[in-house]
């Protein structure tokens, strides 16, 4: 009887004991990799509870979420010859995780040493086609398309997705970052100088022009005032002639008009006009004497 209890209790002890190995538990964010004495046979992609074979089958895990690489800061050259120091990361995740178990055997940091590699290589090369200057002005993106262009293809291999490539810090070295600054400050003050000696020169014919049009315009204005003042002239006197061109409206014009002079002359305190006997005002008052007043 007492064996017998201890072969039960030995079997119920079996039995749990292949209950609990042969259940596995694949969380959200998660790949469950089942291996067959070293070899992965399937892979578990969905949350839930799977069975593997007791004893037989192993598990492995491979994470799910996107993961977040920081390079090493590293020395480049541009094409012209000048070190530059660039501080990248990148944002990656697992996209075929049977792939990336069989070439990188499961292992997370065999994965991101690959991504070292393949990051670093692709930027030297970017940098290295670039001079300093366009390098220095790349970091608003082109920079980056050029490195993701490259390290896409070499990273599919080993069922990695590289989502996102960017620089923290993409500078000079200390020794001649003042000297590059000064240099480069300098390129863009000739650069200024040039466009506002251009700007000044086209000022400067744009001025003349104007001013010419200006003279022009005002000649031709004042030939029109003198041809529209000449013909108005002209019609005056015409007018006049016409009004008095009978000997009667003559008379009555040299009078008034002598008048008119007379009235004009006589101004101030000092009231008395001296006229010759021959002048047109005094043959109005039919004076005979030499002075009238």
């Amino acid at each position: 009887m007492k064996r017998k209890k201890v072969l039960a209790v030995a079997a119920g002890v079996v039995v749990v004991f292949a209950a609990l190995t042969s259940v596995t538990v694949t969380k959200q964010n998660e790949y469950k990799l089942i291996r067959q004495f070293g070899k992965v046979q399937r892979v578990i992609d969905k949350p839930g509870i799977s069975l593997r074979v007791p004893l037989m089958e192993t598990t492995a895990t491979l994470p799910k979420q996107t993961l977040l690489y920081d390079l090493a800061p590293s020395d480049v050259i541009t094409r012209d010859k000048k070190t530059m120091i660039t501080d990248s990361y990148v944002i990656w995740r697992i996209s075929d995780p049977l792939k990336f178990a069989r070439t990188l055997n499961s292992s997370i940091e065999n994965g991101e040493s690959r991504i070292n590699t393949a990051v670093y290589n692709a930027t030297k090369n970017a940098i290295s086609s670039m001079s300093q200057d366009e390098v220095i002005t790349s970091r608003d993106g082109e920079l980056a398309d050029m490195v993701m262009g490259s390290v896409d293809d070499n990273m599919e291999q080993y069922g990695i997705e590289v989502m996102l490539f960017d620089t923290k810090q993409l500078d000079l070295p200390d020794d001649n970052k003042e000297a590059v600054y000064e240099r480069m400050i300098s390129e863009r003050d000739n650069i200024a100088a040039t466009y506002k000696a251009e700007g000044s020169s086209e000022a400067k014919v744009i001025r003349n022009t104007t001013d010419k049009e200006v003279a022009i315009q005002i000649s031709e204005a004042k030939k029109q005032a003198e041809i529209l003042e000449a013909q108005g002239e002209q019609e005056y006197m015409k007018i006049l002639a016409g009004a008095y061109g009978e000997e009667g409206r003559s008379d009555f014009y040299s009078f008034v008009r002598s008048l008119d002079a007379l009235k004009n002359s006589m101004k101030g305190e000092d009231k008395t006009v001296i006229l010759s006997p021959d002048s047109p005002i005094a043959q109005i008052f039919q004076g005979n004497t030499g002075t009238v007043q």
